[in-house]
């Protein structure tokens, strides 16, 4: 059993579904026919992410039969991914959906009719150009990281020869104004705040440098900046898609399917033939397009307006996934987890994070009315969280806490602040707060060492707790006043809020010795 059995004319249809595989309903030949002719949508990053979520989407939507174009993928970054992913297997791949039941769904995605090297070094760049010149192209949409929208002064200096992401992006639009001045939506996909805006700044910071250097005329930039030719929608994705799996791996030969090697290229991307993620996801756009769109609500995404797209990501970041996840980080790393799905397990966490999420976060959270909060919470702790196949680790999660603590708790704690609500209802949320004091120490609840996650401020916050000593409760407490004021680490003064004694007491609580921090841990999740 391989992908190019499909394309070849020798699939035995039969074996593959009696083996559980869902073959594509659509005419594969038929689907890149019209899209090279008339393309729609080109995807700007070739990744696991793209080909486990908006080219299933896509697949999804053409079995419908109600649609009859593919998409086209060019990769920025990492080129070895269309050598090595994409070109062997007639750009076909195999979706593995890991489900929290510990089996697995398969489907063959068949809706990427081409995959293009997105540099002017390689031929497929006028191929390309060829495209952003077509009247029919719809839409170009990115998983490419937050990094990818960055850029800086070097490739500014390089005129219209950018190294960058955002750079040669720039040059294809240049194309298509040159056109006749063509209508598009430039879509980002990734999963950061505001994303539209972050693909924009990019756009934009080449086009008014070279408008500013005479390389192009002030044309240009004011067709981006026209909203009837040129959009930057909003939107929310949610979906983990980790590396390929090694228990998905043996599951697939025992299949019979061969294509299940692992690729790694020199850039250290991780991929296969086939991409395993995550059954649960999410994909909410900003409906607001200039020359129509691909019909990806039929593959279930959800269309609506920004400010709906806003408050999706705000019920995600601020209540319902987010929060969870530090929270857990947070003490996992103290208990000695390895692994989230493990974590899920232990009754004290479990209750932990759901009595966080459903009795704390959720009486400020702003119903988007596109997806039930409360739904998004039962989700995430019964089928994401729990997922044998998911082997995140508390300690990647713990990452840059510092930095997420603001915004996963601290607006949570503002709306409180702000609305007048009654904050005695605040058992547990000031509870991770205080475990962050405790976590800073490096210390599991044992005594035993750990070495916390990375983080910018983690040698600093951990200069403030250094005098605590663990199991001396007659000490001078005074730095964590120092810790829990600081507005940028908490997003309030958490004295002003009228938090800091509170959580100053449960510090003291989880300092008191070995085992403190279960003790702790339990006994206030048993009291809520």
């Amino acid at each position: 059993m391989k992908l190019n059995d499909i394309l070849s004319g020798r699939l035995n249809a039969a074996e593959w579904e009696s083996k559980g595989y869902e073959l594509p309903k659509f005419d594969i030949e038929a689907v890149r026919r019209k899209t090279a002719q008339a393309p729609t949508w080109v995807h700007f990053g070739g990744g696991n992410i793209f080909r486990a979520f908006p080219a299933a989407i896509l697949n999804n939507a053409l079995n419908t039969g109600k649609y009859d174009r593919g998409v086209i993928v060019a990769e920025t970054f990492d080129f070895e991914v269309i050598d090595k992913a994409y070109a062997p297997y007639g750009n076909l791949s195999l979706l593995v959906s890991l489900q929290s039941t510990g089996t697995i769904e398969k489907k063959v995605i068949a809706s990427v009719t081409e995959a293009l090297k997105a540099d002017p070094q390689f031929p497929d760049w006028q191929r390309l150009v060829e495209i952003f010149k077509n009247p029919s192209l719809q839409m170009i949409s990115f998983t490419i990281t937050e990094k990818g929208y960055t850029f800086n002064e070097g490739d500014l200096a390089r005129g219209m020869s950018p190294l960058f992401a955002m750079g040669k992006v720039c040059l294809l639009l240049y194309e298509r104004w040159k056109a006749g001045q063509l209508p598009l939506t430039v879509q980002s996909m990734d999963n950061c705040s505001h994303n539209g805006d972050k693909v924009k700044a990019g756009v934009m910071a080449y086009a008014e440098r070279w408008v500013k250097d005479g390389l192009v005329p002030q044309g240009f930039l004011d067709y981006l900046k026209d909203e009837k030719k040129i959009t930057f929608p909003w939107s929310m994705i949610d979906k983990i898609t980790p590396r390929p799996h090694e228990k998905v791996k043996e599951l697939l030969a025992v299949d019979g399917f061969e294509d299940n090697n692992y690729i790694e290229t020199e850039k250290h991307t991780f991929t296969a033939p086939f991409v395993n993620a995550e059954e649960v996801q999410y994909l909410v756009i900003e409906d607001n397009y200039t020359n129509g769109r691909p019909p990806l609500h039929l593959g279930g995404a959800l269309y609506t307006d920004r400010e709906t797209v806003d408050k999706v990501e705000t019920m995600k970041v601020t209540t319902c996934l987010n929060p969870l996840h530090t929270a857990m980080s947070i003490y996992g790393c103290m208990l000695g987890y390895t692994l989230i799905s493990a974590e899920m397990k232990d009754d004290d966490l479990r209750a932990f994070i759901q009595k966080i999420g459903y009795m704390e976060a959720m009486p400020v959270v702003v119903d988007p009315g596109v997806l039930n909060p409360y739904e998004f919470i039962g989700a995430v702790i019964n089928r994401r969280l729990p997922n044998p196949f998911m082997p995140d680790a508390p300690q990647r999660i713990a990452m840059d806490t510092s930095q997420k603590l603001p915004i996963r708790f601290g607006e949570t704690l503002k709306k409180y602040c702000a609305r007048g609500l009654d904050k005695t209802n605040l058992v547990l949320i000031p509870l991770t707060l205080a475990g962050y004091a405790r976590y800073l120490k490096g210390l599991k609840d044992d005594l035993t060492a750990f070495e916390p996650s990375p983080d910018p401020m983690l040698s600093e916050l951990q200069t403030i707790v250094a005098p605590l000593q663990i199991g001396k409760p007659e000490q001078d407490w005074s730095p964590l006043r120092q810790l829990y004021s600081r507005k940028d680490i908490f997003g309030l003064d958490l004295y002003e809020a009228g938090l800091g004694e509170q959580i100053e007491g449960m510090v003291k609580e989880l300092y008191a010795g070995p085992g403190a921090v279960r003790a702790t841990l339990h006994k206030y999740v048993s009291a809520r």
